[in-house]
């Protein structure tokens, strides 16, 4: 091939190179990571609904999670470079309800208007385990969630026993009324997780299963098609929703669907 018409195509092997390092440093510009150091805590409570009971003590290995939800920004470039349906047929992305934040728009998905750092509503389960994949993580289990909120001096909300208050969290909103990630600061776990209490529940992968929690027992099972957990509470939620050990009994969950308020983060 003549070096004259090898040029040619040099500006058009940039641009596409550039487009993709683009797209994978957008998808992770608001994933920063914090660490979680391996060791035990007390996992679940004595003293709330049935389903956090027993408290028991876990032991969970060294870990990674980020530190804010996963917004409708940073989806929509999942959905651009994935799509919203998987290999299976699996739906990722509830695309045709009303409270979805994300739409296609000129053949390109893109977050609404002003909408864009709000957490990412309207994934189904099978969604957000192909997101964190696609950055090159995993979704936390419920034991990793409740460490990364709770610490290990068994708090009964990310930041202290303290009442919870609209400095610290968003909770009793109205329907779709998410704010951005990261809005309250005073808010944050022992490790720095923010909103781990209210503004969207999040999905994690386990399988909503009785306590103690074993992670052996099949309840990590990726392949079972089965009801996951859910974490943290949501922004329409009671105060009484927002403790660390509340496992969101009352959430509408099915893996398959999409919800108005469940989000969720990646760990790795």
């Amino acid at each position: 091939m003549k070096p004259r018409f090898i040029m040619l195509f040099v500006p058009a092997i940039v641009t596409v190179l550039a487009t993709v390092v683009a797209v994978f440093a957008q998808s992770r510009e608001s994933s920063e990571m914090v660490r979680i150091p391996a060791g035990w805590f007390l996992m679940g409570s004595n003293e709330g609904p049935e389903d956090e009971r027993p408290q028991h003590r876990v032991e969970v290995a060294e870990f990674f999670i980020d530190r804010t939800k996963v917004t409708n920004s940073q989806f929509a470039l999942f959905l651009n470079a994935i799509g919203a349906v998987g290999p299976l047929g699996e739906k990722y992305f509830d695309i045709d309800d009303n409270d979805a934040r994300v739409h296609r728009r000129d053949g390109k998905w893109s977050a609404d208007a002003g909408f864009e750092n709000n957490p990412l509503v309207e994934a189904t389960w099978y969604g957000a385990v192909a997101y964190c994949r696609w950055t090159g993580k995993r979704l936390p289990t419920e034991a990793e969630w409740e460490k990364a909120a709770r610490g290990t001096d068994a708090r009964k909300y990310p930041w202290g026993n303290e009442p919870p208050d609209r400095t610290r969290a968003h909770f009793g909103g109205g329907w779709n009324d998410l704010k951005p990630v990261g809005s309250f600061p005073k808010g944050a776990s022992p490790y720095g997780l923010l909103d781990a209490a209210g503004n969207g529940w999040e999905w994690v992968s386990s399988a909503y299963l009785p306590y103690p929690y074993n992670s052996k027992d099949g309840r990590e099972d990726l392949s079972k098609d089965i009801v996951r957990g859910t974490r943290g509470g949501g922004h329409d939620v009671r105060v009484e929703e927002l403790t660390t050990t509340h496992r969101g009994r009352q959430v509408s969950r099915n893996p398959r669907g999409g919800h108005h308020n469940i989000s969720f983060r990646c760990a790795r």
